[in-house]
């Protein structure tokens, strides 16, 4: 797919797919804008070239028809229209006359947002399902497609790879191309030795990815409640931590097949997840959850992180939601921050951590899109990326 800056763009009609899955509060309110933050270069370039620009995006998942009230883009378009200095037209709706009314009135260097992608899927998941009649209307607004919302690469929906399909006039924008330029070298030719550290809860999400990574990593530290599955796979005692027990079998067969994956030697633990009250120690009673890395463990990560060259993290250390289970998440986030070395978060969570801890400025790149860097870590082709 072509990029952006190859493109003639001037006085054009343009459709941009961004990334506006932001985190909202119980009011509404943006609790962190990273993600439109990251759009502005896309966008001012489109403003730069006289363009009218259309802005599509999802806001989390949408099942039932009382997923319109929190899932709303009229916050973004607010903040957006802040950052950028120049408003916003929100339009609440994703098809229809009104959309075509107000795309048909533009005058050069408006910008209007459509109301949530996702919306469509309350109608037999057209969006998600890739309609081609949803992705031939949405293509029928504008004369360039721009693809600039990594977070959604890897899925194949109405919104990316199916407006391409009917605009001749496609690229990736310089969101996309920037993470391109930051995770493709650590895949294809990483300096060693890289070390992978994951951690999170579910492992069946990550089994291609470590597969994978087992074969191009030097070491795989794991931390967070995979932890718990790999050490209960290894026979240890976990209590009541949290265990993916589809995922046990897969385990065993990993630490059976190669010494590189390093786990937890000590924990910091509670007799309940929402309790103010822990305890440290290198084992874990059956009574007794597992929430954090512990000391000793931080220790050993880090003598595998200060040998390293090129470092991806996807995954918190611990129950980050309580702030007393985040101290192996920020020691991990200071200690790589203090290395001179190739440093890459790879979205989700992890991303979200290392913003509001204060760290972004300190990584080399920090990912928009987990799912998307897990599943070029694992060797996928992005359809996203690949139109």
């Amino acid at each position: 797919m072509k990029r952006i800056d190859e493109m003639n763009l001037k006085n054009k009609k343009v459709i941009i797919r961004v990334d506006f899955n932001v985190p909202l509060d119980k009011n509404l309110k943006i609790v962190d804008d990273n993600r439109i933050k990251e759009s502005l270069t896309t966008i001012k370039y489109c403003l730069d070239n006289n363009c009218k620009i259309i802005l599509l995006s999802h806001l989390g998942k949408v099942k039932k028809e009382s997923d319109k009230v929190t899932k709303s883009l009229k916050p973004v378009a607010t903040r957006l229209s802040e950052l950028l200095n120049q408003e916003v037209k929100f339009i609440p709706a994703t098809s229809g006359r009104l959309v075509s009314d107000a795309v048909n009135n533009m005058q050069d260097k408006d910008i209007i947002l459509l109301e949530n992608t996702r919306f469509e899927d309350l109608d037999g998941k057209k969006e998600s399902g890739n309609d081609p009649e949803l992705a031939k209307f949405w293509a029928s607004l504008g004369e360039v497609f721009i693809n600039d919302a990594f977070g959604t690469c890897h899925r194949a929906h109405a919104s990316n790879v199916g407006i391409s399909k009917y605009i001749k006039e496609s690229c990736l924008g310089f969101l996309v191309l920037k993470e391109l330029d930051n995770l493709l070298p650590i895949i294809k030719e990483p300096e060693r030795p890289f070390v992978v550290i994951l951690g999170g809860a579910k492992i069946v999400d990550k089994i291609g990815t470590i597969k994978n990574l087992v074969n191009i990593a030097d070491y795989i530290l794991i931390g967070g409640a995979m932890a718990y599955t790999f050490l209960k796979a290894k026979g240890i005692e976990t209590g009541k931590s949290l265990i993916d027990e589809e995922s046990l079998a897969f385990c065993k067969e990993m630490l059976d097949k190669t010494n590189k994956i390093i786990l937890p030697i000590d924990h910091v633990k509670s007799l309940d997840m929402e309790s103010d009250e822990y305890l440290i120690g290198d084992n874990i009673n059956s009574e007794e959850i597992g929430l954090d890395i512990g000391p000793k463990t931080i220790e050993l990560f880090k003598s595998y992180l200060e040998k390293a060259k090129t470092c991806f993290w996807n995954g918190p250390m611990g129950y980050y939601e309580k702030a007393i289970y985040q101290k192996g998440t920020k020691a991990l986030c200071k200690i790589i921050s203090n290395l001179s070395i190739t440093s890459v978060v790879g979205g989700g969570d992890t991303a979200s951590c290392v913003i509001n801890m204060g760290y972004k400025d300190k990584f080399t790149h920090v990912s928009t899109g987990g799912g998307a860097s897990l599943e070029l870590l694992e060797g996928k082709e992005l359809p996203g990326i690949s139109i």
